[in-house]
């Protein structure tokens, strides 16, 4: 399937601040290269690291890939120069235990632990941790690991009051995650080999 069959997707969480004015630069021309932006992050690892996370519409990124999104985005920062102090760039995949920021993300992901905050209190709480079980166009549901008293074991929580959501670390998201990447290549490498001219002898 090509990255062209693939329409780019809002984020649900999105930045504030530097990293926002940032992203809003950087993600046209991801998006225009067949990726999406997953995150945008400024911290003082290393003197001062832009960490840029993205990833190919296919859910796909190689060491390649990051190479050549850090050699697109480098020109666009030089010129528009958003951050007045020497940075060092870093350019990376979600990884496995990655941040969900898209409704894509949650359906993709469901039978996965997460844990999550949100920006509002749902149902009396701010933090959740538990396992997918669901989600939809407006929310999605976790049935908690370690529900208090007097809660229900699960709970839905609306997209509109989430701030950060992320996968946790558990044998069966690497194994899901594998073959998921194994998939997403396969079906790459396919499409590529259809869209070959066949040459004449």
């Amino acid at each position: 399937m090509s990255d062209t069959e693939f329409a780019p997707e809002a984020r649900l969480i999105t930045e504030t601040g530097l990293d926002l004015r940032i992203a809003q630069m950087i993600e046209p021309l991801l998006q225009s290269m067949g990726f999406n932006l997953v995150r945008v992050r400024l911290s003082g690892q290393n003197g001062l690291t832009l960490q840029i996370m993205a990833e190919r519409f296919d859910g796909t990124m190689t060491v390649e890939d990051c190479e050549e999104v850090s050699m697109a985005v480098s020109p666009v920062l030089d010129v528009e120069d958003p951050i007045d102090k020497a940075y060092h760039l870093e350019v990376s995949s979600p990884g496995i235990d990655r941040p969900l920021v898209r409704k894509s993300d949650f359906e993709k992901w469901v039978g996965h632990l997460l844990k999550c905050e949100t920006s509002v209190l749902v149902d009396n709480r701010k933090r959740f941790r538990g396992k997918l079980v669901g989600a939809n166009e407006t929310g999605f549901i976790i049935e908690r690991d370690q529900p208090g008293y007097g809660e229900e074991l699960t709970v839905e929580i609306p997209y509109s009051a989430l701030s950060e959501a992320r996968l946790i670390l558990t044998d069966d998201l690497i194994r899901d995650a594998l073959k998921a990447d194994k998939d997403a290549k396969a079906a790459a490498r396919e499409a590529a080999n259809e869209n070959e001219e066949p040459q004449d002898d």
